[in-house]
């Protein structure tokens, strides 16, 4: 939609409000409503069948020798940097 449209659509929604807001505008019921009466029967229904034939999936383990990378540690002594705290009394 363009502009304009939604312009004046809000301008023409906003007279309207205006115009209820101000007792302008009333509406006022002049009879109860009800529901229609509805009989309704039916009988019962029945589902589709279906006869359906799958695989069967197997799932496990099996061994076998994979070629797996050795990383070895070993404790070294570095610097590390340090943050602390110093009171100006100190």
């Amino acid at each position: 939609m363009s502009r304009k449209v939604l312009a004046v659509l809000a301008v023409i929604i906003l007279v309207v409000i205006v115009l209820f807001a101000t007792g302008f505008w009333s509406i006022n019921q002049t009879r109860e409503g009800e529901l229609p009466d509805v009989d309704v029967s039916a009988e019962g229904g029945q589902l589709p069948g279906f006869d359906a034939d799958s695989k069967e999936v197997v799932v496990g383990t099996t061994e076998t020798e994979v070629e797996v990378p050795k990383v070895e540690t070993e404790t070294t002594t570095v610097d590390v940097p340090v943050i602390g705290v110093k009171d100006s009394g100190e």
